[in-house]
C-alpha cells in the first residue's frame, strides 16, 4: 500500500515539475512573440511614414503611383516574412512546451 502512495507522490511531483517547465517555455515564447510583434510594428510604421513623405514629395502622378506600388510590394514582403517568423516562434513554443511531458507519456505506454 505504501508503495502505491509513494508512486502517486512521485508521479505527481514529476507532473508538477513538467508543468512548471512547460509554463516557463510558454512564457519565454510569449516574450519572443511580443518582441517580434513590437519590432514588426515599429518597422512597419517607419516604412509607412517614409512612403508617405515620398508620396507627398512626388512631382507627378506617375511618380506617386510608383512610390505607392513600391511601398505596397515592400509592405507585403515584410508582412509575409513577419508572419513566417511568428509561425516559427509558435511552432518552437509548442515543441518546447511539450518536451517536459515526453518522458511522462513514454512511461505511460
Amino acid at each position: 500500500m505504501f508503495q502505491s502512495f509513494d508512486d502517486v507522490s512521485k508521479y505527481s511531483k514529476e507532473f508538477i515539475d513538467s508543468g512548471l517547465k512547460s509554463f516557463a517555455s510558454v512564457s519565454k515564447g510569449a516574450q519572443a512573440l511580443a518582441a517580434e510583434t513590437t519590432d514588426y510594428s515599429k518597422k512597419s510604421f517607419e516604412a509607412g511614414s517614409q512612403a508617405f513623405e515620398k508620396l507627398l514629395s512626388a512631382k507627378s502622378v506617375d511618380k506617386a503611383i510608383e512610390v505607392q506600388t513600391q511601398y505596397a510590394k515592400e509592405a507585403y514582403e515584410s508582412f509575409v516574412a513577419g508572419a513566417t517568423r511568428l509561425g516559427e516562434i509558435y511552432a518552437d513554443m509548442a515543441k518546447e512546451a511539450y518536451k517536459p511531458y515526453e518522458a511522462i507519456v513514454a512511461k505511460a505506454k
